[in-house]
């Protein structure tokens, strides 16, 4: 069972918008009757038609089927050769079916069209298009701008003078039209031009614009420079009638003011300064008269042992001093303490009236002073960074008391580098043991 199909003609030409016709001959090789569909199947398929579109064959039976090619003129149909298979399809045997192919040639057909966008610009000194170039033709093309004026008042500058457009597509140039003389103020004058668009083959195509070229400067320029020196006119006159005498008066009211008040806080400092003064000139004799009553000479140099009170040598002691020298090892912590302690004579009170610092290796760290009484409670008296000093003297109104079994100790914090070593300052204390029963 099956068919068998033959093509009148395997290589046809058709142009677009025409047609060509073809017959296929069908038979019939089975031994049933059978109904046979024919179609058209490949590149050509859309616009192809077979009449009539199916065939009944006894056994043995041919019948002629006309094949109808009609591509339409439309960019979608490319120029060239198109392949095609006549199918004969089977009811009762599919895989008996059959397919005779051939091609067909489609002509090439040309079909541009132009467009500037926007047609009309207005400007002063250059005006942008677009030229749009549409190629509704079936094979690609090649063309070339032109763009001139009739008066020759206008200068062009294309960014792509040549384009190359596919079957159904659209290219886009950019156009400046430039006007060779400009103007400040006037009436707007139209400048018109065209644009030649040349395809390699085929008839040219124009499409043309206007540029509309106005003056340079802006139509609301004049107004409004009118109205700011008219407005500045009437900003002169009100400051010179009106505001120049306020801003003085204003300010001469301000400067008496300001005088006025310079001159209240200037007496007041003086009032201050006198009361200061004389503050101080109080201080001063009680000062003396301090010093006076613990035996200190307030005319000797600083550092002078006090003096005794005439009739009371026997009450305030006999001088004492003594040293308490450090040697405290290096720590990173600067609350970790090394202590030096120096116990004051049993039997006496201690009073120190002057203490000397020294470190003189220019160590690092902190020093303190601290009382420690019999109890072992103890209370910072003075507190240093080494950093501070080399030498430093301490001097006291009213000498620091140390009673019977209080101590004076001295701590050390230690933060040298480890390679210059311990910390070595030391405490000189000097001033009066006075005698208890």
């Amino acid at each position: 069972m099956g068919a068998t199909a033959t093509l009148s003609a395997t290589g046809l030409a058709v142009a677009p918008g025409d047609e060509v016709t073809c017959t296929v001959v069908v038979r019939n090789t089975g031994d049933l009757v059978d109904a046979f569909a024919v179609d058209v199947v490949g590149d050509a398929a859309d616009w192809a038609t077979t009449e009539p579109a199916s065939v009944n064959l006894v056994p043995g039976a041919t019948a002629s089927v006309a094949v109808r090619f009609a591509p339409p003129r439309a960019p979608g149909v490319t120029a060239g050769a198109a392949a095609f298979g006549v199918r004969v399809t089977s009811r009762e045997d599919p895989h008996g079916s059959v397919v005779e192919e051939g091609s067909i040639e489609v002509g090439e057909f040309t079909d541009l069209s132009a467009e500037l966008v926007p047609a009309r610009v207005e400007a002063g000194a250059r005006g942008r298009f677009e030229v749009a170039v549409d190629n509704l033709g079936n094979s690609p093309v090649a063309v070339r701008l032109h763009p001139a004026d009739p008066d020759g008042e206008l200068e062009f500058r294309l960014d792509r003078p040549d384009l190359v457009l596919a079957p159904g597509t659209v290219a886009f140039a950019r156009l400046v039209a430039k006007p060779r003389n400009t103007f400040l103020r006037g009436p707007s004058q139209p400048r018109p031009f065209r644009v030649e668009v040349v395809p390699g083959t085929g008839p040219s195509l124009t499409t043309a614009g206007t540029l509309v070229q106005r003056q340079l400067l802006p139509r609301w320029l004049l107004p409004a420079l009118a109205a700011l020196l008219a407005l500045a006119i009437a900003l002169v006159a009100l400051w010179f009638t009106v505001l120049r005498p306020a801003v003085k008066s204003a300010a001469r009211d301000a400067a008496v003011e300001q005088a006025d008040e310079v001159r209240a806080v200037a007496e007041q400092a003086q009032a201050g300064a006198r009361q200061a003064q004389g503050e101080a000139e109080r201080a001063k004799v009680n000062s003396e008269a301090a010093m006076r009553e613990v035996g200190l000479d307030p005319s000797a140099p600083p550092g002078s042992p006090p003096t005794a009170r005439p009739g009371a040598a026997a009450a305030e002691g006999r001088p004492t001093d003594f040293r308490v020298a450090a040697d405290a090892r290096v720590t990173a912590d600067p609350e970790q303490f090394s202590d030096f302690a120096s116990a004051p004579p049993a039997d006496a009170v201690l009073l120190i009236s002057d203490i000397v610092l020294q470190n003189p290796r220019g160590d690092t760290g902190t020093v303190r002073v601290l009382r420690e009484a019999a109890d072992g409670a103890r209370g910072v008296l003075l507190e240093v960074g080494l950093a501070n000093f080399r030498d430093l003297d301490r001097h006291y109104v009213e000498p620091l008391q140390f009673r019977k079994g209080e101590k004076v100790v001295l701590q050390v914090s230690c933060q040298n580098p480890a390679e210059k070593g311990n910390c070595t300052p030391s405490v000189s204390f000097s001033g009066r043991a006075v005698d208890v029963p």
